[in-house]
């Protein structure tokens, strides 16, 4: 796969994120909505940044699982049940990209939902990756 991200100099700089993302490739991974789901199907981590973490993990476990790597991320989509608190900690949810995807981001949104599936989920991750 190839990818290239773009960010146009007239748009706002990007942090965390590429404002987007052509890839070419000859498989697509589509990736189920993750939250801090254990393997017993129980939220894990009380704070934003712990639960952040977890979902994270398990997006890119089922990422592995198919095949693919962080690079091979084209979009993800994060549903915050609190957005000012994700802003809150956006410097250590950004760190906590780094160390488990690095530093090729996806294009990416954060969207502030009422609820999640499981109440006590405070954030979700979905997206979809294009693989060689």
């Amino acid at each position: 796969m190839t990818t290239e991200r773009v960010n146009p100099p007239g748009l706002s700089p990007p942090t965390g994120f590429s404002h987007a993302v052509v890839a070419a490739g000859s498989r697509v991974v589509f990736l189920a909505g993750q939250t801090a789901l254990d393997g017993d199907g129980k939220i894990t981590g009380d704070t934003l940044p712990e639960q952040f973490a977890k979902a994270l993990g398990n997006l890119l476990t089922a990422l592995h699982a198919a095949g693919g790597t962080p690079a091979d991320l084209a979009r993800v989509t994060v549903y915050a049940t609190d957005v000012a608190e994700y802003r809150a900690h956006a410097r250590q949810l950004g760190r906590i990209w780094r160390e488990s995807a690095g530093r090729d981001y996806p294009a990416m949104a954060v969207v502030e939902v009422v609820r999640l599936w499981d109440e006590r989920a405070l954030v979700e991750l979905d997206g979809f990756a294009v693989l060689p």
